[in-house]
């Protein structure tokens, strides 16, 4: 993984090159057979098409298979899906997947309107509807029809600055306090400051392999993908059946836990996509951590600390790591296999050995659902 932050000395390419290459290494130089991208903005803010043959040739992969794949902020998800595919059919050994995004060579409205993409152009977009603002729909929605008081959703961003402070490659590494949240300004209301996540450049990478690819020098625990899924709902969330239910999520969850014959009480720590602190309540629910209007008593009681019962965004997520948009997924990834081979440092997460991480594109029209396992924990 790159460092999350504005990055206005390195390209797209440069950010993902160099997580390329540190991905490549720590799987002991496994040359991959294709290579698969996740990236949402390329095209709206840096005129560029093709990342798939673009990133292979510039890391030194000319003539392998490349290809890259948009699926608004689930993009990085559903490009490690394609690999895993790819692999598990056979028909590759060595997959590498990265996911980039480069937001800072662009400010003000041309960023806005390239964001207000991920909802329905002809009938959320054009009429000025921008992700924040269907964010504030869904938390004012959620705070009246469970009762949720203000501050309901405080907890998940305190937890998620409280752990980015020991990364080394969050944007933001200072821990916030109750007061600091409730006097943020609105960005939307009740969407305040501190409700949403800040869009970043970063770069994330990972190597998948067959097992019996994998070179003898490799001696890390294996981490293994038990479930992998993907599933969809309406764009626009006027055409959401119950946009509180957050159903792509919820069905994508349920599949992974099928594939990995596990279930939600297994699960040692999730990685939700907080782009805004109502998806980590509504996440929590669709992935069967909490009842229906219930997710965001969890951030009230320490349950999502890295102590907790179902530690969440345990290196800080997308609200203090940074969002990167289309890299998202491959960042979870990443982060999650640190932590089940027990290498996540201060930002460990004690005895880890089943991860379940979740990207969303939009307003969860698009759902991506993953579940890892490790063997052994050092």
């Amino acid at each position: 993984m790159t460092s999350v932050g504005e990055h206005w000395d390195r390209s797209l390419r440069q950010l993902a090159l160099e997580a390329i290459q540190l991905a490549r290494a720590d799987a002991s130089g496994l040359r991959p057979q294709a290579l698969f991208v996740g990236n949402m903005l390329a095209l709206a803010l840096s005129g560029q098409t093709q990342l798939g043959a673009l990133l292979a040739d510039f890391a030194g992969l000319r003539g392998i298979e490349a290809a890259s794949f948009e699926a608004a902020g689930a993009s990085g998800g559903v490009a490690l899906r394609q690999a895993y595919l790819a692999v598990a059919s056979g028909l590759l050994d060595v997959a590498l997947v990265v996911g980039v995004e480069k937001v800072t060579d662009q400010v003000g409205s041309v960023v806005g309107s390239a964001l207000a993409m991920t909802a329905d152009a002809d009938f959320e977009a054009v009429q000025g509807m921008t992700p924040v603002a269907q964010a504030a729909l869904l938390m004012r929605r959620y705070m009246h029809e469970f009762d949720a008081p203000a501050g309901a959703f405080a907890g998940f961003s305190l937890t998620a600055h409280a752990n980015a402070v020991t990364n080394p490659l969050a944007i933001y590494r200072r821990a916030i306090r109750l007061e600091d949240y409730a006097a943020a300004e609105m960005l939307s209301e009740p969407v305040g400051l501190y409700d949403a996540a800040p869009i970043a450049d970063g770069a994330a990478a990972v190597v998948l392999s067959r097992a019996d690819a994998l070179p003898e020098a490799h001696d890390r625990p294996a981490v293994r993908i038990a479930g992998s899924a993907v599933a969809i709902n309406a764009v626009a969330l006027h055409d959401q059946s119950d946009p509180l239910g957050l159903a792509a999520a919820a069905e994508s969850s349920a599949r992974a836990y099928a594939q990995a014959g596990i279930g939600p009480v297994d699960i040692d720590l999730f990685e939700p996509h907080d782009l805004f602190s109502v998806f980590a309540a509504l996440s929590l629910e669709a992935a069967g951590f909490a009842d229906r209007g219930q997710g965001w008593r969890l951030a009230q009681d320490g349950a999502i600390s890295r102590q907790g019962r179902i530690p969440l965004t345990t290196f800080g997520g997308s609200k203090a790591r940074g969002d990167t948009a289309g890299a998202t997924g491959v960042y979870q990834a990443a982060e999650v296999t640190l932590q089940l081979q027990g290498r996540a440092g201060e930002n460990q997460v004690p005895g880890a050995r089943s991860a379940l991480i979740q990207c969303l594109g939009g307003i969860g029209a698009t759902a991506c659902t993953h579940i890892l396992t490790v063997e052994r924990a050092s």
